[in-house]
């Protein structure tokens, strides 16, 4: 299939899949029967460069062109079978590497942006809670000040990351009365007193991804770690989604890709009633849908990278490629399924496990319905 790269892209995509294939192999079955996280695979992410890609060169990151960031993540999902640690990398990078760079004090940065980009420091994010999923700033998690230190209480929900993280990028409000303009981004040390990862989520798909509830009890996050102003944390939190909603499925199109690739091979080979099953119109019908939802995802994902580098507001096409992409891969996995019959739904051929591994992607990051409001409103509805 030709692909549209620029000659960066292009070598940084190739060098992606060349690395995900040798490094990040391993038995995605058992990995996800057991819920297992690839620590050794993480590292070997974090030496190949993926998590400083985004990074500017003064902040030691490799000050990585965007669309050179999305070509790699695009590479490592054609070449890699684990979508659950792909996710957990991008759910680290944009929503604790990037707000650190873009809202971070010097000091913040210093302290913990080089173990973030080298992977002796794994991050997580607290937004959701137990009764604000959709409605992320009707947050209940307080922040009150005492000093020169806020503390905070509340639990956090569906946090990504959570059993491993050493680092939590966290709203709270410092005052419900004021809603959205009390909300405020804190660095919570995921070791410090009072934080508790209190249950692992068992989940339907990216389970090798961990994910769990978070407590807060009386934590005492110094002034010095808020990140941003008082009050800005929606600035923050809607900046990394911008970057997440974006980027985060850019693995996806690669492992549409392969997907893709499998199915052709697959309605070539195999034989029904005398010939291939590809030369039935429903079958080929079928792979011709699969196409063509990859080849309207792309440029979706890339027009993202153009925008930011660019220096301009993405917020819409990022929320369009996320509702696209997400929609169409998962139905993309349910035609392979339906495309390999029985075969297809026994968990060897690993098509049941993309197929579950991809329904996460219409609601992590804000669901579909979520996706269709912010489009609306660029819309002027």
């Amino acid at each position: 299939m030709d692909l549209d790269f620029s000659d960066e892209q292009r070598a940084w995509h190739d060098a992606a899949v060349e690395f995900a294939r040798r490094h990040l192999a391993g038995d995605a079955i058992a990995a996800d029967r057991d819920e297992t996280f690839d620590h050794a695979g993480w590292k070997r992410a974090a030496e190949f460069g993926v998590l400083a890609m985004p990074v500017k060169k003064e902040l030691g990151g490799l000050g990585l062109a965007i669309g050179e960031v999305i070509a790699v993540m695009e590479g490592l999902g054609y070449g890699a079978n684990d979508q659950g640690l792909l996710f957990s990398l991008n759910a680290h990078l944009w929503t604790n590497t990037m707000p650190l760079v873009q809202w971070g004090t010097p000091e913040q940065q210093r302290r913990w942006l080089p173990g973030l980009m080298d992977g002796s420091l794994i991050g997580a994010n607290g937004a959701s809670e137990p009764d604000s999923g959709s409605d992320v700033f009707a947050m209940r998690t307080r922040a009150t000040r005492q000093g020169d230190v806020y503390v905070l209480n509340g639990t956090k929900m569906f946090v990504t990351n959570a059993p491993v993280a050493d680092l939590l990028v966290t709203y709270a409000t410092i005052d419900p009365a004021l809603g959205s303009m009390g909300v405020t981004g804190f660095l919570v040390d995921g070791h410090a007193k009072g934080v508790t990862v209190s249950r692992k989520l068992a989940k339907m798909g990216l389970r090798t991804s961990p994910m769990a509830e978070v407590v807060f009890e009386d934590v005492r996050v110094p002034v010095a770690d808020r990140l941003g102003r008082e009050g800005r944390g929606v600035a923050v939190f809607e900046s990394s989604m911008e970057w997440e909603r974006g980027c985060i499925l850019a693995s996806c199109l690669g492992a549409m890709r392969r997907q893709l690739e499998r199915c052709i091979a697959h309605a070539r080979q195999r034989k029904q009633f005398g010939q291939a099953i590809g030369k039935f119109q429903s079958v080929a019908n079928k792979l011709v849908d699969m196409r063509l939802r990859l080849d309207t995802c792309r440029p979706l994902v890339y027009r993202i990278a153009r925008l930011k580098e660019a220096g301009k507001d993405a917020t819409v096409e990022a929320a369009l490629a996320k509702l696209h992409v997400s929609e169409s891969c998962v139905k993309n996995a349910l035609d392979a399924v339906q495309l390999f019959g029985g075969y297809g739904y026994m968990t060897e051929y690993e098509l049941e496990r993309a197929l579950r591994d991809a329904v996460g992607g219409t609601l992590y990051s804000g669901t579909s319905e979520i996706q269709r409001n912010l489009i609306a409103r660029g819309l002027g509805l």
